[in-house]
């Protein structure tokens, strides 16, 4: 339930910047071996296909793993494969490590292992890295076995801060935090909101979008006061705060 607002949270960040171009793959629902549930209550879903719908990203690189797993791996397999010292591949670690595994084994079936030397991976998580939903699944320490240590790993700190609410991204039960997205003139702003408040468990976390924030600003201590003024008056200013 975490994501569903970390992924909104994330690409408000590429799209502030208006950088929406350079994505070229997002996956979602990554647990292998889940079954797909009704899009009403496809909550990642509905996350991805508002940041589409409200900041101009190409549909055709967000993938739902559970109803679009081949396309997915075929997807981040061939984006790995095209990288290069001048043209790297960034991937943010948000999810489980089996579907990275089954990409980077295309990559290496297709014969371009080497590219794996200008493939980065960002991570926070220890969770992310080692959960196995499925006896049979892999961690970070098996995909980087397999590639033979090629790929440059970037483990930033961990960005959950539960028991400091104006700490990263993560306040615990404390929404007051976040109240400004809630109460923002941009309606988009608002939408994040709403996608935070969405948790399940009525959790104030976002945490994984901190990984995004790291990357685009070279921050990772981020907070709701630094989101705030990141966005300023709202996501879609960046053309005319250039």
């Amino acid at each position: 339930p975490d994501d569903w607002g970390a992924l909104a949270a994330s690409c408000a960040i590429i799209a502030k910047l208006d950088l929406q171009k350079n994505l070229v793959h997002c996956s979602y629902n990554n647990f292998i071996d889940a079954p797909a549930g009704p899009d009403a209550k496809n909550q990642l879903k509905i996350s991805a296909d508002g940041a589409i719908a409200r900041w101009g990203f190409k549909k055709e690189v967000f993938y739902d793993v559970t109803r679009q797993l081949d396309a997915a791996i075929t997807n981040l397999a061939t984006e790995m494969a095209k990288s290069t010292p001048d043209d790297p591949l960034y991937f943010v670690h948000a999810g489980l490590s089996e579907f990275v595994y089954l990409a980077v084994e295309d990559v290496i079936k297709k014969g371009k292992i080497e590219s794996l030397k200008h493939v980065h991976l960002i991570s926070h998580s220890v969770f992310n890295e080692n959960e196995k939903r499925r006896p049979k699944h892999r961690t970070w320490k098996d995909i980087q076995t397999l590639a033979g240590d090629r790929i440059q790993y970037h483990k930033i700190k961990d960005q959950n801060e539960k028991t400091r609410p104006n700490k990263l991204w993560h306040s615990g039960s404390d929404f007051s935090v976040w109240f400004w997205m809630r109460d923002h003139a941009d309606p988009d702003v608002r939408w994040i909101y709403s996608r935070l408040k969405a948790h399940s468990g009525n959790v104030a976390d976002i945490s994984d979008c901190g990984m995004l924030f790291y990357l685009l600003t070279g921050d990772d201590d981020g907070s709701p006061q630094k989101f705030k003024t990141f966005l300023g008056k709202g996501v879609n200013t960046a053309a005319t705060e250039k």
